[in-house]
């Protein structure tokens, strides 16, 4: 699966950013589909996680209550909406997608995904 970031940008602390990860393959709904980020200087981190139709959602405490990450299936479209974004939520955001019938939010933190798409730079500035 290919995979396609968009929505980055250069926000104001306080503001709000929307990232959208259109992927190429017609079996969308059979992967479970992430956010991750890379900060200059330090690993990649995970963000946020949704699972095949949508019913379960994780986040990193980092984010929680500030980010939501939703799915459309039929656009073959993940998106992360971002709000109350913070000087250190800059990094480089990543779209990645997992095939498989599991979902672990600790496997996918630690190890990551199958596929990833090239990322989007978020900026925030104080």
């Amino acid at each position: 699966v290919q995979l396609q970031a968009s929505g980055g940008g250069l926000v104001q602390a306080g503001g709000s950013l929307k990232l959208s990860c259109a992927a190429s393959e017609r079996t969308f709904s059979s992967y479970v589909m992430g956010w991750f980020r890379q900060a200059p200087g330090k690993e990649r981190e995970f963000v946020a996680t949704i699972s095949w139709s949508g019913g379960i959602t994780s986040y990193a405490d980092s984010v929680k209550g500030r980010f939501s990450i939703s799915r459309d299936n039929a656009k073959n479209t993940v998106y992360l909406q971002m709000n109350s974004l913070k000087p250190e939520d800059t990094a480089v955001y990543y779209c990645a997608a997992q095939r498989g019938t599991y979902y672990s939010v600790s496997y996918f933190r630690d190890y990551g995904m199958d596929y990833w798409g090239k990322g989007t730079q978020v900026t925030v500035s104080s």
